[in-house]
């Protein structure tokens, strides 16, 4: 009885929307089933992937804008949307840290500071700016950098647009150029043959068709390198101040966190100094 008065007057508190089913919410559904289907054609078919991978990626822009267009911005859609950043891109530096191997602390540690960094912010912000407040709303003051990338769309747009796509263009590289898979070095015609003993045919070399080896050889050769170099090298600086904005956002929100805690101890008595 008692829960059914408390349900009741929690109801009479909120509208009867279903948030769940709001525009921006469903696009980022979509964002979702597009990058699942695109990791399906990951391993082994890089323009059907990059395409759905990039849809997903352009669909983030318009999320926000159907947040706006419809007064259906929500904090379960700021999180959708902030938690589907990171995964998809999490999972294509995943692809990237096992198909290059030697770069794979390179990947590990920007996935590791991607996550940090928003983590900490999100936090930061619902810690100390209280349940209403936004991720996105960073002063000037606090960090010129950071106010400079949320509230300006255009920056924020084209940061995310060309990070984006430089880890695609990366991804694109492992198909097509010898520079990054030395495997690709090897000319095609050269291919062994069953028939030659000390050549065996690759099916004998690789036992498991999923293998590192088999998946790099199946993986050659499959696409030109010349556009996914020219969209690596115009993305880059890109991505560097991507990156850089990445480690001021874990840098000002630790700041921020430590501000509070030194608060909480003042008033709890703790801030003296250190007995002798």
């Amino acid at each position: 009885m008692n829960g059914h008065l408390k349900e009741s007057a929690e109801s009479r508190d909120q509208t009867n929307e279903n948030i769940f089913l709001f525009a921006p919410n469903l696009i980022g559904y979509t964002r979702i089933i597009l990058a699942l289907a695109s990791l399906y054609f990951m391993p082994l078919h890089p323009r059907r992937c990059s395409f759905l991978y990039s849809i997903s990626c352009l669909l983030d822009a318009m999320d926000g804008w159907a947040a706006r267009k419809f007064n259906q911005s929500t904090r379960f859609g700021a999180v959708l949307d902030m938690i589907t950043d990171r995964c998809t891109t999490t999972c294509l530096l995943v692809f990237l840290a096992t198909a290059k191997p030697a770069y794979s602390m390179i990947f590990q540690c920007l996935i590791s500071l991607d996550f940090a960094s928003h983590y900490i912010h999100m936090y930061a912000t619902l810690a100390m700016g209280g349940q209403g407040e936004s991720h996105k709303n960073v002063s000037a003051s606090r960090s010129r950098i950071m106010n400079l990338y949320y509230t300006n769309k255009a920056v924020l747009f084209t940061a995310c647009a060309l990070n984006e796509l430089f880890f695609i263009a990366l991804y694109l590289l492992c198909f097509s150029s010898p520079l990054i898979t030395p495997a690709l070095l090897q000319p095609g015609n050269n291919l062994a043959t069953p028939a030659e003993p000390f050549h065996p045919a690759p099916s004998l070399l690789f036992p498991s068709p999923f293998s590192a080896a088999a998946m790099e050889m199946a993986r050659a050769n499959k696409m030109d390198s010349t556009v996914p170099w020219i969209l690596t090298i115009v993305s880059a600086p890109v991505m560097a101040f991507k990156q850089w904005v990445n480690v001021i956002q874990l840098v000002k929100a630790s700041k921020w966190l430590a501000e509070g805690d030194r608060r909480e101890r003042k008033k709890a008595g703790l801030g003296g100094k250190k007995r002798a």
